[in-house]
């Protein structure tokens, strides 16, 4: 009886791994197959001469060994040969040279041989869980998913899908002011399948530009339905964003559709991504107006574009550098990003002022060479030109430090009001 139990506690492991992993029936049917040869193979050098049938409807299996009839003195191994005498105590009528099969009890090979069993069991299934998460996610790369936050660490959050598989949503991956709590439900793309090891780790973005298209394809109908393409996006998550869409069809007006009626359809995005401004413009090959587009909102009086090198020099009158620049440098940044070009930006002097103007290389006394240097590099070569830059531009564009801007103007403004 205690070995019937033993082989039914078999078929209910079985049962609960169907029931615990999301395995097809035939997989599973093959597995614990090939998990019983595994182990009569271990126990006995091979498994060739052996039969094994998985009954997952009645939730039983049976094996059956086939061993060939020998004489008596002759019997060398007793898993692939039977004695005439003993086949013969099954059915007489059993002559030397045929094939005797007979069922074999798992049970009775003892615990030992059992453990075996499920330790190789799991450790097949388990591998299958790892090929069917990977192959899952591999297919879901670029897709947008919902997941619930599971974990908390410094580095990243951990998450789980519906299916209590676990995603991994690392910081640098994370919008700077996102803030989650154990429990809450987060929406990101699916960036990339690592599988070091046979050990899939599925890593989610909401930093990633493919984010932002995909919420645009959630939002937009005309986007999802190919009626308006999106050609280009460049992004700093959580604080600003430059899409350029197209339409082929004269009818629609890409920009327009994409934003809604009175921002309908973008609100929902800028809310998603943390109050992420979103600039939508319409793209052009023409790549001289692209780039005027591109640094929207400001006005650009005329542009000189060095296409082997993917340089423009953009000049524009002095109340429109600052726009041009933006914030912190983020315009002229994101315009650099969608167009592919480095931007420099020029101010357009007045011929009259110019004639009172000073170069910068009259100031060397006063002001190291090196901070001179830093200034020209960024196309601004006169005194005036340097105040009537934006201090924030001089600070990004030259990369110098507050302190030292602070004092170079100082510098100058003292020689015009002498």
């Amino acid at each position: 009886m205690a070995k019937k139990e033993e082989t039914i506690s078999l078929i209910d492991t079985f049962s609960e791994f169907k029931e615990l992993k999301n395995i097809d029936r035939t997989t599973m049917v093959s597995v614990l197959e090939e998990s019983f040869r595994s182990v009569i193979a271990k126990m006995f050098g091979t498994d060739e001469n052996y039969d094994v049938i998985v009954n997952p409807d009645k939730g039983d299996f049976e094996i059956w060994r086939n061993r060939e009839v020998v004489e008596d003195e002759n019997l060398t191994n007793p898993n692939m040969q039977i004695s005439l005498s003993e086949a013969q105590k099954i059915d007489a009528s059993y002559e030397v040279g045929e094939e005797v099969t007979d069922e074999v009890i798992f049970a009775n090979f003892g615990r030992r041989a059992i453990l075996n069993l499920r330790q190789t069991l799991a450790s097949k299934i388990l591998e299958l869980e790892k090929d069917s998460l990977y192959n899952k996610y591999t297919d879901k790369v670029g897709e947008v998913i919902s997941a619930e936050v599971y974990q908390i660490w410094k580095k990243e959050m951990l998450l789980l899908d519906d299916e209590g598989n676990e995603l991994l949503l690392p910081k640098s991956e994370q919008i700077p002011s996102d803030f989650y709590r154990k429990g809450e439900t987060v929406r990101a793309v699916v960036a990339r399948v690592d599988n070091t090891n046979n050990n899939p780790k599925i890593i989610l973005s909401r930093t990633s530009p493919v984010f932002l298209q995909r919420l645009f394809e959630m939002e937009v109908p005309e986007i999802n339905d190919g009626l308006i393409t999106i050609k280009k996006i460049a992004r700093i998550p959580g604080e600003r964003a430059k899409i350029a869409v197209e339409s082929y069809d004269d009818r629609i007006d890409p920009v327009g559709a994409c934003v809604g009626v009175k921002g309908a359809r973008i609100h929902g995005i800028v809310r998603e991504l943390r109050n992420e401004n979103i600039d939508v413009i319409n793209y052009t090959s023409n790549m001289s107006l692209f780039i005027q587009r591109a640094l929207n909102p400001a006005k650009i009086s005329s542009i000189r574009l060095d296409e082997e090198n993917r340089k423009a020099e953009v000049y524009l009158k002095p109340e429109e550098v600052s726009l041009a620049i933006g914030k912190g440098g983020l315009n002229i940044k994101l315009a650099s990003m969608l167009t592919e070009y480095t931007i420099d930006v020029f101010r357009e002097l007045d011929e009259t002022a110019d004639e009172e103007d000073i170069y910068l290389d009259e100031f060397k006394d006063e002001i190291d060479e090196w901070v001179i240097n830093a200034i020209k590099g960024i196309g601004i070569d006169t005194a005036k030109g340097v105040l009537n830059a934006p201090r924030e531009m001089l600070i990004e564009k030259a990369d110098l430090e507050e302190d030292t801007v602070d004092d170079v103007l100082r510098i100058l403004k003292a020689e015009f009001e002498e």
